[in-house]
This record gives C-alpha cells, structure tokens and sequence, in this order.
C-alpha cells in the first residue's frame, strides 16, 4: 500500500509491520537517462515487492536526494550530506515505527548511498524502537550485477522496461561514445578519482546500449524475488528497546 495514495483512515486499518522505503538519488545519467533514474528505478522495485508479497507491505514516499556530490560536475545533480542523509532516513523509519511499521526494507538505487544506509540502519536497530536493513537492488540480480556501472546496461533496462517514456533511444550511441568502460581511475589499489567527470566524460560508465526492456523485465523480477525473501526473512524479526544506558 503506497501511503501518497491512501486515506490516513485506510493507512490506520492496515495490519502489518513491514515498510518499504524507497530510496534513490538525482543526478546525473548521461546524455539518455533521467536525473531521476535512481529513484525511478528503486520505487519500481518497492512496489512490485509489495505488490508481490503475500501480506500487506507499506510502501512510504521515496528518498529523492542521496549521497552524490561525486557527479557534482554535471548539471542538475543534487546531493546532501552523509550525516543530513543518515539523520533524515532516521527520522522517516522513526516516523513509520510509530504507526506500528516498524520493520523497514530502505530499498536503495543509488551506489553512493551504499555506506550510510548501512550505518544508520545499524543505529536504527540498535538504539530505536524498530528494525531496519538495506537492501540495493542491483546488487540482487544475479549474474547481471556484474555489468552495473553508472547510467550502463542494468539501469537503462530497469527503466526501458518501467519508464520507457523517460529513455532517449536515439541518443544511446552518444552514450557509450562517451562513457568510461570501469568506474575511476585506479592506482595501486586507490580510486584517484572523486569525482566521476574525472573518468567519464558524459557521466556514462558502461554500454547502455546492451539493455533492453525484456532484460529490465528480467532484472526487475530478480530483484522483487530477492526483496520478497528478504521481507519474509524479517517480518518475524524480533525488536525492542534500546539496551540501557545507551
């Protein structure tokens, strides 16, 4: 059930303690995918897992600004900090703690999210009342995974399949021309680069061109089935106090 689309007096009906929350990042995606790719794709996700899973499953507004100054070269990119980003993903679980959802997938899109939805849904677990665990979806897809890169194959099916009317197919080639095939700008083991326009000239990592909407179809059903066990493997998950003292 998406809480944008339903009464609070339908919303206080609801029997269940699982919530999605989507979270995802605007930025860049080349010169073919939208700024909003990452959320796009991480509320297309949420919702065929709720639509999917036996048991009523909240589905909260999603996270439309995340951790990525790395694409602050290229414009309409937006970002926060990690600390303002922790804090405000706190809160949000806090606020669906209170109305009993207190078991809560944060259902991310975005790779620079990564690091800090792991730390604060450890310290949501820890110190409040309320359980709550990242899930990335492109890091459940199987074999597929291995062809993530930035605006690549994966995410530019995941939306040809959900949004088609958001990708520029005619300017796919433009993309891989100037895309980067890896991520950075590698040295002894250290990523030189902290920005990605220092590797990518048009932001693209990868070949969007070896997606299409019958592989985002594929991905997409990957994805759900992994959050699907992942929502069965935490429903019954046990939750209570802060420890004392802390």
């Amino acid at each position: 059930m998406e809480l944008q689309t339903e009464t609070w007096t339908d919303m206080a009906d609801v029997e269940t303690n699982l919530a999605l929350l989507p979270v995802g990042s605007t930025e860049q995606h080349g010169p073919h995918a939208p700024l909003g790719t990452d959320t796009l794709d991480a509320e297309a996700v949420a919702e065929h897992g709720a639509d999917r899973y036996d048991d009523p499953v909240v589905v909260a507004p999603a996270v439309p600004v995340g951790v990525a100054e790395e694409h602050r070269a290229f414009t309409g990119t937006l970002w926060t900090s990690e600390s303002t980003f922790r804090s405000y993903v706190r809160d949000i679980v806090q606020s669906l703690a209170s109305h009993g959802w207190d078991h809560v997938v944060l259902v991310n899109g975005h790779g620079g999210n990564i690091d800090a939805l792991r730390e604060v849904a450890g310290t949501i677990t820890r110190h409040d009342d309320a359980f709550a665990v990242p899930f990335t979806w492109f890091n459940a897809v199987s074999d597929h995974g291995s062809d993530m890169g930035h605006g690549g194959p994966l995410e530019t099916s995941l939306l040809q399949h959900t949004n088609p009317e958001t990708v520029h197919e005619d300017r796919l080639d433009e993309a891989a021309a100037g895309g980067s095939d890896g991520w950075g700008e590698w040295q002894s083991g250290v990523n030189l680069a902290f920005d990605s326009d220092e590797f990518t000239e048009n932001g693209v990592v990868g070949d969007p061109r070896g997606g299409s909407a019958e592989r985002g179809e594929e991905l997409l059903e990957l994805a759900t089935e992994s959050l699907v066990d992942l929502l069965d493997a935490i429903e019954d998950r046990t939750t209570g106090p802060p420890i004392e003292g802390n």
